[in-house]
């Protein structure tokens, strides 16, 4: 089966993902082909060279779609949005209000667990952030055939709770917010949560995962977990053996999960 969108991976890992089109494209970096004949000429994990650069062709599964996103606002690495899938506990046919989609990295983890029985709702006041968001998630439906339903909603989060009910009318099973002030928004939305619903906050400093936490006290929430998840990437030595890498590691967010644990 021919699939809809192909990852052309270089050796220095960068990623190029391509819609499977039976037509000359040309893409910056790789220069002009037609990606249906490469798929019909070659096999996955073949090696294909296009404008002087080894490739190898594979498969656009998250990883792939993730290094080949576009990119505009910082988005939630894929360090983070494992802990707050994982936490939130969200998968098939729940549905997911995400709050702050900027250019989607997130928005593709959620994506992918939800399944075609999912419902997924984002929001986001910054057109420009939106746009590029949109056309992430517009990739990811395209590449995986049984993604969720989206929705999408351009306003502030604490504005669109009257949207998201008649969107949602059977109540959200878990809210993400990822913004510079998320009291309004907590106010606005946890009533929204159905019993066992979670809500997570991505708080890049502890001032916000303060105010962000006595928010979700405030609305009846209790709090499941709160912070960080630190990172350390290791690599092969010179003279045999592995050791850390070279580079920075550690913090990039504090995050806060909560609970309503009442109708």
């Amino acid at each position: 089966m021919t699939p809809n969108v192909i990852a052309l991976v270089a050796d220095d890992g960068r990623t190029w993902t391509v819609n499977v089109a039976d037509e000359s494209v040309k893409i910056k970096g790789l220069g002009v082909f037609n990606p249906a004949h490469l798929v019909a000429e070659h096999s996955m994990g073949s090696s294909v060279t296009l404008a002087g650069k080894r490739l190898t062709l594979l498969p656009a599964r998250l990883p792939e779609v993730r290094k080949g996103m576009l990119r505009r606002a910082q988005t939630i690495g894929d360090k983070d949005a494992g802990i707050i899938v994982s936490r939130l506990g969200i998968g098939r046919d729940d549905t997911v209000l995400e709050a702050g989609l900027g250019s989607a990295g997130l928005g593709l983890h959620v994506s992918r667990a939800l399944g075609p029985s999912g419902h997924h709702i984002t929001v986001e006041p910054r057109e420009e952030h939106a746009h590029v968001g949109l056309a992430n998630l517009e990739q990811a439906a395209h590449a995986w055939p049984d993604s969720p339903r989206h929705s999408h909603l351009n306003a502030l989060a604490e504005d669109c709770a009257g949207d998201v009910q008649a969107l949602a009318p059977n109540g959200l099973d878990a809210v993400v917010l990822d913004m510079a002030d998320h009291t309004p928004a907590i106010a606005a939305l946890a009533p929204l949560l159905g019993p066992g619903g979670r809500m997570a906050c991505y708080c890049p400093v502890t001032s916000q995962l303060e105010r962000a936490w006595e928010a979700c006290e405030t609305a009846g929430l209790d709090i499941d977990w709160a912070g960080e998840v630190m990172e350390r990437p290791w690599s092969k030595a010179s003279r045999g053996g592995v050791r850390p890498a070279n580079g920075p590691f550690g913090h990039t967010a504090f995050l806060l999960i909560a609970q309503r644990r009442s109708a």
